[in-house]
């Protein structure tokens, strides 16, 4: 996924989230409503998350060095789970605040006419940025469905901002309804009421991007249509014969390390074994152009040892061969 379509959805989320948040803003000052100020909040704290989102991309951009040597690729991702705790702590939980204390000290709703022409704006406004990111998910999704692709994806950027904006459409929906209810019943409880649903529904989603965006600072593995390419790359029938174990881990969303070791024929010389791996390089590459740093181990394939299945001390997380039992 790249970076430019994902800042195209961020650069039209952010210019709407900012008017949006200005105009419930006033009319949060001309009627009262808590639903019109935990949607304002909400809209600030969905500006800053796209500011988060930019800064994370440029910083990601930077050179390695002897110290980071792998690069800065996954900046994109802490920049992306940053914004989780954003919506959660900053929109989602002020929001559910704001709801109990209108609920514990209703008023009526005054100058309707102000969040309701807002609320409706801002439906606009946000539809508009929701299209933009649906229409640039939908180059990178393929057949995946939309679950799939929040969960699969590698780059957090269109994910995060297609959960923002369908919870802002969302969230707007529950605030037109609270207050429409408020004012056809007179009482500002319902106001509260749309207000806490707003702050439940943004904490929800803070939920899914914390979990999606902590698996990938973890390191997630190639897509399965990846690894299935490199390993097709990777033999070549003559003198690479077939993959013992492979290892591949996203150092950043468009940035993959493939570490593997390999059959070779056991009388090829050390000069036929390094073409063979500078060929099998060459040949990942252009089959998965994101595999940026390959490491490609020889071995002699042996049928007894590959019968006694992977050696679990040598997987990374497996056990500690120097732990001792308590």
């Amino acid at each position: 996924m790249s970076a430019s379509g994902g800042n195209k959805a961020i650069v039209a989320a952010l210019g709407a989230n900012l008017a949006i948040a200005a105009s419930k803003f006033v009319a949060f000052a001309f009627s009262g409503s808590s639903s019109m100020l935990a949607e304002g909040v909400h809209s600030v704290a969905d500006s800053g998350n796209q500011f988060l989102l930019l800064i994370g991309g440029k910083k990601a951009k930077r050179e390695a060095t002897p110290q980071h040597p792998f690069g800065y690729g996954r900046e994109r991702y802490i920049y992306a789970f940053l914004v989780s705790i954003v919506l959660f702590s900053l929109g989602g939980m002020f929001a559910i605040y704001e709801g109990y204390e209108k609920i514990s000290h209703p008023h009526p709703v005054e100058h309707w006419y102000w969040p309701v022409g807002v609320l409706v704006f801002a439906i606009i406004a946000e539809g508009f940025s929701f299209r933009t990111a649906i229409k640039e998910s939908n180059e990178l999704r393929g057949k995946l469905s939309w679950a799939q692709f929040i969960r699969r994806a590698k780059a957090p950027e269109l994910p995060v901002v297609l959960l923002e904006d369908f919870g802002a459409l969302i969230g707007l929906v529950l605030a037109l309804g609270g207050v429409g209810i408020a004012l056809l019943t007179g009482n500002g409880v319902w106001d509260g009421i749309g207000t806490v649903c707003i702050g439940v529904l943004l904490v929800l989603i803070a939920l899914v991007l914390a979990s999606e965006t902590k698996s990938l600072l973890l390191g997630e593995s190639a897509g399965l249509e990846d690894v299935k390419k490199i390993e097709a790359a990777i033999v070549d029938g003559d003198t690479v014969t077939g993959v013992i174990h492979m290892r591949t881990l996203h150092l950043g969303p468009e940035e993959l390390l493939v570490a593997a070791k390999i059959a070779v024929q056991h009388d090829d010389t050390a000069a036929e074994v390094a073409n063979a791996i500078n060929r099998a390089e060459a040949r990942i590459r252009e089959a998965v152009p994101i595999a940026r740093v390959i490491y490609l181990e020889p071995d002699i394939y042996s049928a007894a040892e590959a019968a006694k299945g992977p050696d679990p001390l040598a997987t990374p997380g497996g056990p500690n061969p120097r732990a001792t039992d308590h």
